[in-house]
């Protein structure tokens, strides 16, 4: 039988490969590259070669992209279309992953290559993305332990290898413990206020499951809709306890899916890889690959925000206490009660609510207007196609043209299903790349959660939604298109992760400018776009609470900058300690003793986001201001657009983070724009 992750593929191969294929072909790949490394040390080391770029890089490149492609698709089939087989397969080669790579951080005749290179005639000749992989990749070995004794070694190796599995078991107990509490719900009028397009997918997915009525999940289509409007407080009450809840040691499930010894574990082996290497704490370990210059720093950014916003969120929760009393009869107001009142405060303030807008937001509709805006930025084209193959019937596949020639790929997976991780992410597929034949193009995997199409309705999308597929389009551009040929620093390579958000939430300012909603807008019924009216209100409505909003994401940042910066062997903190200290000094919004948020904060726990959640709103800044640029020239000057593609977008990893910024804005990133852009005013000192 033929492996298809072992043969070589233009794009993946999705309909051919089981999980059955996995592990073989992540073995084989895993053991010929090390092979073929071992014969190319053995020529340099008997003088046959000499480190260049041509004899070095380029083969250990090339090598590394064909693992690339094996595994690609794999780790995007278990985040998608996940099941107990791939799941197997997946978490097999887990640590085996782990070992290469740490293998490869710590070859000493591979580290003396590269430092060979550097130190070399050759590298002044070089151009400054070479230069920069070079030098991120001497960084890397120091970082991967390349110069400790041979028994911390193995220790760092064992702990990467531990790590591995720990953040890959999290992210199942969240995944599990989602799809595990469902609620059926047979008699309408618990469901109270649901508007019709939420009734429609509760509906949608009793049917699913061959039952009368509705079903509830904790997915965020089917959650929102339960807490944004249902008047019933005892479902929303429910609802809300099996979702804070989850993989945890209390609420509905349990301890069955509980995270809370793997957190123990995870924070342990990170605090004692990062003293292995040197750091005082895994906080200082992070920070050494980003653009903070120190854990301090950010400490400092993130206190001042919280500073400036804090006195704003608790007037805006005054007054929404206050109008809960008044209007609704909620002198108690729980945390259940929240997303609720705030939603009828904000029908109330501004006549609109995110299902008024819906209709206008067809998912069609939304995604031609999004390729117009980077059209008249950028000046790319899109092209569906419509042979390809796929993975799941929701997959769409379009090409990126330039001047009539592709630049790029990417697929599209909108929708909330059964068995796909929760949330929204952009992902590689493939990387841009020199090769003997050619450049090979970028790819990239865009996946959201949106509620899909209900009966004869089309999908539909609420503001937040359409927000969300720009912020992920956002990410999408930065990879596809770079015009940076050196794998390790194109795209979304080597880019520093506290600027990786900065031309995500970039593209979210399109969806709040009149000039762009008129096409990016379109009743799915009358194609008419959104009405003047409904502009106003919605435009009017942007910064309804953002100042607590605000303090949300930087209770998320603090908690966890602060619990990798102060747990240690002899101060081994617990992210609940940690977490309430944060929420005494920032949280204006009471929370509960039962909520075990942590237990499911997978960005840090199973994702790329340790000790980087504070990155969100560092980029945010960044973003903010680069913005204000398109605001003093025009939101689609074409001279800034190809200004924000030529010093940011292209680069990709190529030069600092700073340095692209300052390039691009003409000075160093001030907060100023993004206080402005939330409507947050700063009280003066006196």
């Amino acid at each position: 039988m033929s492996n298809p992750l072992l043969q070589t593929h233009a794009l993946p191969p999705f309909s051919d490969i089981n999980a059955e294929h996995v592990l073989p072909a992540v073995e084989e790949h895993l053991n010929t590259n090390r092979t073929r490394i071992s014969e190319l040390l053995g020529k340099f080391a008997s003088g046959e070669a000499t480190p260049t770029w041509e004899s070095l890089i380029e083969p250990m490149d090339e090598w590394h992209d064909e693992l690339s492609k094996a595994w690609s698709p794999v780790g995007h089939l278990n985040g998608v279309l996940n099941s107990d087989e791939l799941r197997e397969a997946y978490n097999a080669c887990l640590p085996l992953l782990s070992q290469y790579w740490t293998e490869f951080g710590q070859n000493e005749d591979l580290f003396k290559a590269y430092d060979a290179l550097k130190n070399s005639p050759e590298f002044d000749n070089l151009s400054v993305p070479q230069k920069t992989a070079i030098n991120n990749a001497l960084r890397d070995f120091r970082l991967s332990g390349i110069d400790l004794p041979a028994d911390k070694k193995a220790r760092y190796a064992d702990i990467q290898q531990q790590l591995s599995k720990l953040t890959s078991k999290f992210s199942e107990n969240v995944l599990d413990a989602t799809a595990a509490w469902t609620k059926h719900i047979t008699d309408a009028s618990e469901l109270d206020g649901v508007p019709e397009s939420g009734l429609g997918l509760l509906a949608q997915q009793a049917q699913q499951r061959e039952l009368d009525g509705y079903v509830i999940t904790l997915d965020f289509p089917s959650y929102m809709p339960i807490m944004s409007y249902c008047t019933n407080r005892e479902l929303r009450e429910e609802l809300y306890t099996a979702f804070v809840t989850r993989a945890s040691d209390t609420g509905p499930n349990a301890g069955e899916f509980d995270n809370s010894q793997n957190m123990k574990d995870i924070m342990a082996l990170r605090y004692e890889l990062a003293t292995l290497l040197g750091f005082d704490n895994y906080a200082e370990y992070s920070v050494a690959t980003k653009m903070a210059e120190s854990g301090q720093e950010v400490i400092n950014f993130l206190n001042d925000l919280a500073a400036k916003a804090k006195p704003q969120a608790e007037r805006e929760f005054g007054e929404l206490k206050a109008y809960a009393a008044d209007e609704l009869g909620m002198t108690d107001l729980k945390p259940w009660d929240v997303t609720f009142a705030a939603e009828k405060l904000r029908q109330a303030r501004y006549s609109i609510s995110q299902e008024d807008i819906r209709p206008y937001l067809p998912v069609d509709t939304v995604i031609k207007g999004m390729f117009e805006v980077v059209s008249r930025l950028y000046g790319v084209e899109f092209e569906e196609q419509n042979e390809f193959d796929t993975y799941h019937p929701d997959a769409r596949f379009f090409h990126v043209t330039k001047d009539g020639q592709q630049i790029a790929a990417f697929y599209l997976d909108l929708y909330a299903r059964s068995k796909k991780r929760g949330g929204a992410w952009m992902d590689d597929c493939r990387v841009r790349r020199s090769t003997q034949d050619g450049v090979q193009l970028p790819v990239a995997y865009l996946v959201c959660n949106f509620s899909p199409a209900v009966g004869d309705t089309p999908a539909l999308l609420t503001h937040d939604e359409m927000t969300t597929l720009f912020h992920e389009f956002g990410h999408g551009l930065h990879h596809m298109m770079t015009e940076i040929d050196v794998s390790a620093v194109s795209g979304i390579n080597g880019v520093a992760w506290d600027a990786v958000e900065l031309p995500s939430q970039f593209m979210e300012n399109w969806c709040y400018e009149p000039e762009a909603l008129a096409f990016l807008s379109g009743h799915y019924e009358t194609g008419e776009p959104l009405p003047q009216e409904l502009l106003d209100k919605l435009l009017a409505a942007k910064n309804f609470q953002s100042a607590m909003m605000t303090m949300r994401q930087l209770e998320f940042a603090l908690f966890d900058f602060r619990l990798h910066r102060e747990y240690s062997d002899s101060n081994p903190v617990t992210a609940e300690e940690i977490l309430s200290e944060v929420r005494e000094k920032v949280t204006v919004v009471p929370t509960v003793d039962f909520n075990r948020f942590q237990h499911s904060f997978s960005h840090i726990f199973a994702g790329g986001y340790a000790a980087g959640y504070y990155s969100y709103k560092w980029a945010e800044v960044l973003s903010a201001d680069a913005y204000s640029r398109f605001e003093e020239e025009g939101i689609f000057n074409k001279t800034t657009g190809e200004s924000f593609l030529k010093e940011i977008l292209s680069q990709g990893g190529s030069r600092e983070a700073a340095e692209l910024f300052e390039a691009f804005r003409g000075r160093k990133p001030s907060v100023e724009p993004l206080l402005r852009h939330c409507g947050i005013e700063i009280e003066d000192a006196a």
